[in-house]
């Protein structure tokens, strides 16, 4: 299906990159590098260059911290949109936030996408959305309290259940007037389940992709992938990208990641080898 997100539209053998800009001091892979404005700006720059057809700004760090009200996430994120719309028209800007309040005021500065990376928490984002004609991301993350960890949280089918919820909060943006070709899915790595259940995700995201609704994954750095090689968040990127090749080889759209350039040339070479991609160069044996 076409993607459409916001002013933005994309055909549906098109794979994205969202590349991550954190407006927070505490972000736990970049440690703050972007913290300051100029150094955000310099990020989205240096990701545009590197072909992100997407940003993701987000003002509060996921895990738990220090509480961060609504003026001051407003404060980091709503300006900053507003610069990064004007510098980079053609570029689709998302906002990682589950608060409606936040979410209407930065697509009043141009955003074109809320990426609820809660669930649902606030039921009203989906208004949000649909009033601005913006693009949403649905999440599963088990019902868990936005910036708090899993604990013990178990499934009797973890993709069954990740299918469920995803599905349902798509079809309750779509009834609150989000354009469907405006909903994507997103299993949510880490977010409200264990290693094993992560990994089970990864393995069955095929399963995800068959619902029809676009599927975006944030595997960038996860702790799934720490867990699983037994790495520090600097150490892992060889398992982030096999698991991109993986999830790319399943049918997953939209990649939110850190690194665009190493995920691009995976998600490349993974599109190639399926047959969908012609490589970029191909005389070995030719000339």
């Amino acid at each position: 299906m076409t993607l459409r997100l916001g002013r933005h539209t994309f055909a549906d053998d098109a794979m994205l990159m969202m590349a991550i800009v954190n407006r927070t001091p505490d972000s736990f892979y970049d440690k703050g590098a972007t913290w300051a404005e100029d150094e955000a700006f310099d990020r989205v720059a240096r990701v545009v260059d590197e072909g992100a057809e997407i940003v993701d700004i987000g003002g509060i760090k996921a895990a738990p911290g220090a509480e961060i009200d609504v003026a001051e996430e407003l404060r980091r994120v709503a300006a900053f949109v507003a610069r990064v719309r004007t510098a980079y028209p053609d570029l689709v800007v998302s906002v990682d936030t589950w608060r409606a309040e936040v979410g209407r005021a930065v697509c009043a500065e141009g955003a074109d996408v809320l990426n609820d990376a809660w669930g649902g928490a606030d039921p009203a984002l989906v208004d949000a959305a649909a009033e601005h004609g913006a693009a949403i991301v649905c999440t599963h993350t088990g019902g868990v309290t936005p910036r708090t960890r899993p604990f013990r949280i178990e499934y009797a089918n973890v993709v069954s259940s990740v299918i469920e919820d995803c599905t349902a909060y798509a079809e309750r943006a779509v009834a609150a007037g989000v354009d469907r070709d405006s909903v994507v899915i997103d299993p949510a790595h880490d977010f409200g389940k264990n290693t094993v259940q992560s990994l089970e995700v990864t393995r069955r995201l095929g399963e995800l992709v068959g619902t029809g609704w676009p599927v975006l994954v944030s595997l960038s750095n996860k702790d799934f992938v720490g867990e699983t090689l037994d790495l520090g968040v600097g150490e892992r990127l060889t398992g982030t990208l096999a698991a991109t090749a993986v999830c790319a080889m399943a049918g997953a759209r939209v990649y939110r990641v850190h690194e665009v350039t190493e995920t691009r040339q995976v998600v490349d070479t993974v599109r190639s080898i399926a047959g969908l991609r012609p490589p970029a160069r191909a005389i070995r044996g030719l000339a």
